[in-house]
C-alpha cells in the first residue's frame, strides 16, 4: 500500500486513565469527557491539528478505549477522512517480540508505533496530549522549530513563580534555546513551564526512542528521559512561548473552572472565532433547544436538544439535557443527557452524562470568597433520589 510522504504528522496521546477526575472517568477515558456543552476534551487538540494543516493524526488509546474509538470513528467530523488524510486510532497490541504490550510511558507509546510514523516518512512529528483545553497554531510552532534548526521544540507558558514547582521547567538562554530541564523543581530557576506539546525532527526522535527502549532503567517518558537525554547528547532544544489560553483539565476543579471560563460577554476562553480557530466535534442531530416562557436563563450556554423550564444561571447546559419547572441550576456543568427534575437545586456541581437529579434533591452548595471550591460531582448515569442532599464536594 502506498502512503504519501508527509512533512509533518501528529501523535496524540489519549490513553491516560484520568484518575484525578474520579467518578467522571470510571468508565470513560479522560479525552472523551464532555466539555463546553457539545464537545469532548479530545476535540481541541484534534481541531488544532486540522486548523494547523496537519492532516495525519495517530491517536494512541489505552484506558477505556471503546467510547473514544467510537467517537473518533474515521475522523469525518474533523475532515480527516479524505484521500491521504487520516485520524488513526492506535491501541497497544501484541507483536512478535518482547517489547509489545501496554504502553509503559509516553515515549514507549510512540516507540510502539514507529511503523505507523515510518509509513509517512515525515520530517517532523508533533507530539500532543489529549487532555488540554486550548487553541493553538501548531504550524507556527513547526515553522519556528524548522527555522531554529532544533532537534526538539517544547511549547512553554509562563506560570506564577509560586506555582512553577508543579511543572517541568525549561531554563533558557536569551535566544530561547534550552540549557536545562528541571522536573518539578523545589526552587525553580524560571517560570517557563512545559505544556507537554513537542515538535521533534523525526530522524533524531526515532534514534532516541530506540535507545530509550533499550535502557532497562528508563521510565520511557518524554519529560523524564527523552528531553534530558537530548540535552545531555548536545542536541539543540528550543522553547516556544505560548501566550494564549491553556488549561490542563486533569482535576475536578480545573475541569469546572475551564467550563466556567467559557461564560460571559467577554469570556476568558472564547469558543467563538474565525474559520481557522473553529473547534469541530461529532454531534448527533438534535432539535433546537426549547426555553419555556417561565424559564429564567442568565449568562449560560444552552446546547441544542435541551428543554429548560426552570432557572439557569452562570452554567453550561449540554446537549439533550432537561431542567424542570422550579429547578435551579447555578454555577454548574450539566453534561449531555442529564435530567434535573422540578424543584431540584444544583449549585457548584458537575452533573455527569445521563445523570438523573430527582424532584426536590439538592446537589452542592455555595461557597464564599476565598473559600476552597468544593465541587459536587455525579458519575455517568447516577441517580440522586428525590429530596436527598449531596453535600458540597461529595461525589456519587
Amino acid at each position: 500500500m502506498y502512503f504519501q510522504k508527509k512533512r509533518c504528522i501528529a501523535m496524540l496521546l489519549a490513553g491516560g486513565q484520568g484518575s484525578r477526575l474520579k467518578v467522571l472517568t470510571q468508565n470513560t477515558a479522560k479525552p472523551a469527557v464532555p466539555f463546553g456543552g457539545k464537545y469532548r476534551i479530545i476535540d481541541f487538540p484534534l481541531s488544532n491539528c486540522v486548523n494547523s494543516g496537519i492532516d495525519t493524526v495517530g491517536i494512541l488509546t489505552q484506558y477505556q478505549p471503546l467510547e473514544l474509538n467510537e467517537y473518533i470513528g474515521n475522523g469525518q467530523p474533523w475532515g480527516l477522512n479524505k484521500s491521504h488524510c487520516c485520524a488513526q486510532v492506535l491501541p497497544p497490541y501484541e507483536r512478535n517480540d518482547k517489547k509489545s504490550g501496554w504502553y509503559k510511558g509516553t515515549a514507549n507509546a510512540i516507540y510502539q508505533n514507529l511503523g505507523f510514523i515510518d509509513r509517512y516518512s515525515p520530517e517532523y512529528v508533533v507530539v500532543l496530549g489529549g487532555d488540554h483545553i486550548y487553541k493553538m497554531d501548531y504550524a507556527a510552532m513547526v515553522s519556528y522549530h524548522e527555522k531554529s534548526g532544533a532537534s526538539c521544540t517544547i511549547a512553554v507558558r509562563n506560570v506564577p513563580l509560586e506555582e512553577a514547582s508543579r511543572f517541568g521547567i525549561m531554563n533558557t538562554n536569551p535566544d530561547g534555546s534550552v540549557y536545562e530541564f528541571e522536573e518539578k523543581p523545589k526552587v525553580p530557576k524560571s517560570t517557563n513551564a512545559s505544556m507537554g506539546i513537542y515538535v521533534f525532527t523525526w530522524k533524531v526522535l526515532r534514534e532516541f526512542l530506540i535507545a530509550d527502549e533499550e535502557d532497562p532503567n528508563s521510565s520511557n517518558d518524554f519529560g523524564k528521559n527523552i528531553i534530558p537525554n537530548l540535552l545531555a547528547a548536545g542536541h539543540k532544544l528550543m522553547a516556544y512561548q505560548f501566550d494564549g489560553y491553556w488549561m490542563d483539565v486533569g482535576t475536578i476543579n480545573s475541569l469546572w473552572e475551564a467550563n466556567m471560563d467559557l461564560l460571559g460577554k467577554e469570556p476568558v476562553f472564547d469558543l467563538r472565532g474565525g474559520e481557522h480557530s473553529k473547534i469541530y466535534a461529532r454531534n448527533n442531530a438534535y432539535p433546537s433547544s426549547y426555553i419555556d416562557s417561565g424559564a429564567v436563563t442568565v449568562n449560560c450556554f444552552i446546547a441544542e436538544g435541551s428543554n429548560i423550564f426552570g432557572t439557569v444561571r452562570h452554567s453550561i447546559i449540554s446537549i439533550g439535557s432537561y431542567v424542570g419547572e422550579g429547578a435551579l441550576v447555578e454555577d454548574s456543568v450539566i453534561m449531555p443527557g442529564a435530567i434535573i427534575e422540578s424543584g431540584a437545586i444544583v449549585r457548584h456541581a458537575i452533573i455527569g452524562e445521563d445523570s438523573h437529579i430527582c424532584k426536590g434533591a439538592v446537589v452542592g452548595g455555595a461557597f464564599g470568597p476565598g473559600e476552597t471550591k468544593k465541587i459536587s460531582v455525579t458519575r455517568k448515569g447516577a441517580v440522586v433520589e428525590a429530596n436527598t442532599v449531596l453535600l458540597p464536594g461529595e461525589m456519587l
